[in-house]
């Protein structure tokens, strides 16, 4: 059943490396609670305590905002395939946007994507791993490139204007401190 480490295994490692989506787990002092998806092969591991993950621009902001308030974050991952497992990374969380100078050493950790926004750089806190035995089968079909599309049809000035009209502020209206000037 349940187990707890300080750190990533190498198997935990291959684990999230075999896995094609996420989900990221952030709240503020008296906002709402955000749970998102994520995908696009965004997500680098980069050693046993620190993960890092692209984020691309979307309709809301919420995770920026949250964790500048307070950098808790939690991201899981589960086995829709194969032998049950959940895995969950509790951590502190940094928020690099593009004019942060570990921006030029982060971001080449990826895979370029339409629309790069932020970059969440994580230091683990807990691994904590449980059976997903109550997780059901799913079947990988394939990545959707809606969003990849759009962002790249709106290019640089276009993507600026939507940050500065959908993603300046969360929902619950905590500032993201997105710079629409220079990203």
């Amino acid at each position: 059943m349940g187990q707890r480490f300080s750190e990533l295994s190498e198997k935990h490692i291959q684990f999230i490396s075999e896995q094609k989506i996420f989900f990221v787990g952030t709240a503020a002092a008296g906002g709402r609670v955000n749970v998102s998806p994520k995908g696009m092969d965004s997500l680098s591991v980069l050693g046993n305590s620190r993960v890092a993950w692209l984020n691309v621009t979307g309709s809301g902001n919420e995770t920026s905002a949250h964790v500048q308030q307070d950098p808790r974050m939690t991201l899981m991952f589960c086995a829709f395939e194969g032998k049950p497992l959940i895995l969950r990374l509790y951590g502190s969380t940094k928020v690099v946007h593009k004019r942060d100078p570990e921006w030029s050493d982060l971001f080449p950790l990826f895979k370029p994507l339409p629309g790069a926004r932020q970059i969440f750089d994580i230091t683990i806190e807990l691994v904590q791993s449980s059976c997903g035995m109550a997780v059901p089968y799913y079947s990988y079909v394939g990545d959707r490139e809606l969003l990849s599309d759009w962002a790249a049809k709106k290019g640089d000035e276009g993507l600026k204007q939507y940050w500065e009209e959908k993603n300046r502020v969360s929902i619950d209206g905590i500032p993201t401190h997105i710079s629409v000037k220079n990203g």
